[in-house]
């Protein structure tokens, strides 16, 4: 019984992530054809999903995509021309991999730029981080005084 529920669970959790929204009568008759749109749709993001690509998302546009990269292939175009034409149609946000440029210097560089700034951060923390204003080390004097305090407390003799 417990292995029904968990195997329940399990394929509720991770069917949707498996499902493809596709319809049937989206799908091209010639299978290479239909492969080649499925390739092409995996370096499509939905424009209204945003982190999927066209082939996992059920909107509307979506399918308007899977649509137009289909007429494209049928039409004999390239991957390439089908890819640059729904780019100059839609800009460089439609594509889940953009290009380096320097209008997308930021979001591919603001990654590392973060993760550096965290890496500084940390490191300064676990460093001791700068010293509050007024702050000073201990004399050696002030030193052997803790030292005795901290001896005597435990009930030791310095």
């Amino acid at each position: 019984m417990t292995r029904r529920i968990l195997a329940a669970v399990l394929i509720g959790v991770l069917l949707p992530f498996a499902a493809s929204a596709v319809e049937p009568d989206e799908m091209l008759d010639d299978s290479a054809l239909e492969a080649r749109a499925r390739e092409i749709s995996k370096e499509l993001r939905c424009v209204v999903c945003q982190n999927q690509d066209i082939d996992s998302s059920n909107a509307g546009v979506a399918r308007d995509l899977r649509l137009l990269v289909r007429e494209r292939l049928v039409a004999g175009e390239s991957d390439a021309e089908v890819l640059a034409y729904v780019q100059a149609r839609y800009g460089d946000f439609v594509l889940l991999k953009p290009p380096f440029k320097p209008e997308t210097y930021a979001l591919w560089l603001a990654p590392v730029v973060l993760l550096l700034i965290g890496a500084a951060t940390m490191f300064a923390v676990l460093r001791g981080g700068p010293r509050r204003a007024g702050e000073r080390p201990l004399t050696d004097a002030e030193d052997r005084a803790v030292a005795e305090m901290l001896g005597d407390e435990n009930g030791d003799s310095a």
